[in-house]
């Protein structure tokens, strides 16, 4: 992969430029917002990283203007910025995945390695399919087989995240963390309830079942093999 980092921390910068070249990646790092605007506009790269706190340019307004400029490179967004307003702002300025620091070196990895993989172009990075089932973060609408799915709000922010992670098994804590912003677990059936009425409107009644329980794990949602 070659990686661009704009980040103006320069241990993080620095650590992640070291970790993705002992992982065999090609990564460089810009610590302004504007200069990493005008190096990721006019380069090609494979996944993006960056941060929402910069000089000169904020990381969301580099997105924004990337995006304007028909750039559909695969973004991840890092930042100690990390209630749900936040990541939600995030995503919805472009971003195609969102990592809150303090974070482990393995789990960016993974997540880089998955928006590496993405296809780019076709209907741009926010809208968000996998088989037959389509979601569309900023219409809210969400259709499988052509069939539109009316989804309650949490029960929409679940699927969202879930698809994001499509191919990838998703905790509960993860859940907890993204869609109630509980950073402990409440020791509640509540996304076992949520789950099972998301199964009930996105599977029953169409083909092979895309959200699937992975014992003692969490959640994944993927194609039957």
């Amino acid at each position: 992969m070659k990686v661009l980092i704009i980040e103006d921390d320069p241990v993080t910068s620095g650590y992640l430029v070291k970790a993705l070249g002992e992982s065999g990646h090609n990564a460089e790092a810009l610590a302004d917002g504007a200069q990493g605007l005008q190096r990721a506009s006019n380069e090609d790269y494979d996944v993006l990283v960056i941060d929402r706190m910069l000089p000169s340019m904020d990381g969301l307004t580099v997105i924004e203007n990337l995006r304007s400029e028909g750039h559909g490179t695969p973004v991840l967004i890092v930042s100690a910025l990390g209630e749900v307003d936040d990541r939600v702002r995030g995503l919805r300025s472009g971003g195609d995945d969102y990592l809150v620091k303090p974070f482990a070196f393995a789990e960016l990895l993974a997540r880089l390695e998955a928006l590496s993989r993405r296809p780019q172009g076709g209907s741009g990075p926010t809208q968000l399919s996998l088989a037959d089932l389509e979601l569309d973060p900023l219409a809210r609408s969400v259709k499988r087989a052509g069939q539109k799915i009316e989804l309650k709000p949490r029960e929409f922010q679940i699927l969202e995240y879930l698809m994001r992670h499509a191919g990838h098994v998703v905790t509960r804590t993860m859940l907890l963390e993204a869609v109630w912003d509980y950073h402990f677990d409440p020791e509640t059936n509540v996304i076992d309830v949520h789950i099972s009425r998301l199964r009930q409107k996105v599977d029953k009644g169409f083909g092979s079942p895309l959200l699937h329980t992975v014992r003692g794990a969490g959640y994944i949602l993927r194609e039957e093999d």
